[in-house]
């Protein structure tokens, strides 16, 4: 049976509230099972030429503290401000690869912990095969399908999806139907709580199954 939900879930490997979002969404599809289908897909926050946030500025210490910091102990994750503040494009790549070798939720979650709880640089050709390894794929091949820019289109295409649907900032959740083209969907932004995502989308699929029952 098609899932009657679908969530595309717009974010960065280096956005700290997109990590804090991502045991909700594992929550949404143990809940949901096989009603809900969760997508992740790539927008990198400063790609080049964009210059990166310096890692010791006001900005991310104060970001973290009055923000990320609570959330993270509120929601019983362990992050710590990273001393560097890589790009994310390799990272994406990675996740694609990883994708097509049917790994893409192990190699998701292992890139957001390295960076967010191990202080790993994911721009690092070395450090993404290590994790490329952790979760059972070939290093030699994840390293030359980044060299190659194997999956760098499937990246490039999923940020302008994001920009084409108005999406600026992340995480961006779209919940959509089958019957409910993605234009029109409900969005849920920022590091929401499980039941404002929960709510999204039990409202989408008992809209779905009074239609059904409608006809």
């Amino acid at each position: 049976m098609s899932p009657i939900v679908r969530l595309d879930v717009w974010s960065d490997y280096v956005c700290p509230f997109c990590y804090l979002e991502e045991p909700i969404l594992g929550r949404i599809r143990d809940e949901f099972g096989n009603d809900v289908d969760v997508k992740w897909q790539a927008f990198e926050l400063r790609p080049e030429p964009v210059p990166t946030l310096a890692p010791d500025g006001e900005y991310l210490h104060t970001v973290w503290k009055d923000s990320v910091y609570p959330m993270a102990a509120e929601r019983g994750m362990n992050l710590k401000l990273p001393a560097i503040q890589p790009r994310s494009r390799k990272a994406f790549e990675l996740a694609e690869f990883a994708r097509d070798k049917g790994r893409f939720d192990e190699a998701h979650r292992a890139l957001f912990k390295a960076f967010f709880e191990e202080g790993k640089d994911i721009n690092d050709l070395g450090v993404l095969q290590e994790i490329a390894e952790l979760v059972g794929l070939d290093p030699e091949e994840a390293k030359t399908a980044i060299e190659l820019g194997t999956n760098r289109k499937r990246v490039i295409d999923q940020q302008r999806r994001a920009a084409a649907l108005g999406i600026r900032a992340v995480p961006t959740i779209l919940v959509s139907t089958a019957e409910m083209p993605i234009e029109n969907t409900a969005v849920v932004s920022g590091a929401q709580p499980y039941e404002a995502v929960r709510s999204a989308v039990s409202q989408a699929i008992e809209g779905v199954r009074k239609e059904l029952s409608d006809r």
